[in-house]
């Protein structure tokens, strides 16, 4: 079978489960899955995003994590 991706996509992720109950090991392969960052390039992958689109919502991100950073730095209010 002849297969154009990469190989490093093809690898995939592995439990091996031994006398471990199912449970544990679907749990320790949803982390796996969540901390190998595959899921969310499927989602990105699904969709074209424009590039003049991709900057913009960047740049809203950046912002929003630059405000909450202010916000944060802020000295609390006192009543006098």
């Amino acid at each position: 079978m002849y297969n154009k991706q990469p190989k490093e996509f093809l690898k995939g992720t592995k439990i091996y489960v031994g006398d471990m109950p199912i449970n544990f090991a679907l749990r320790k392969f949803k982390q796996r899955v969540e901390d190998s960052g595959i899921l969310e390039e499927v989602r990105e992958r699904q969709t074209y995003e424009k590039p003049t689109t991709e900057r913009k919502r960047k740049a809203a991100a950046a912002k929003a994590r630059w405000r909450k950073k202010q916000r944060d730095q802020l000295l609390p209010k006192t009543d006098y």
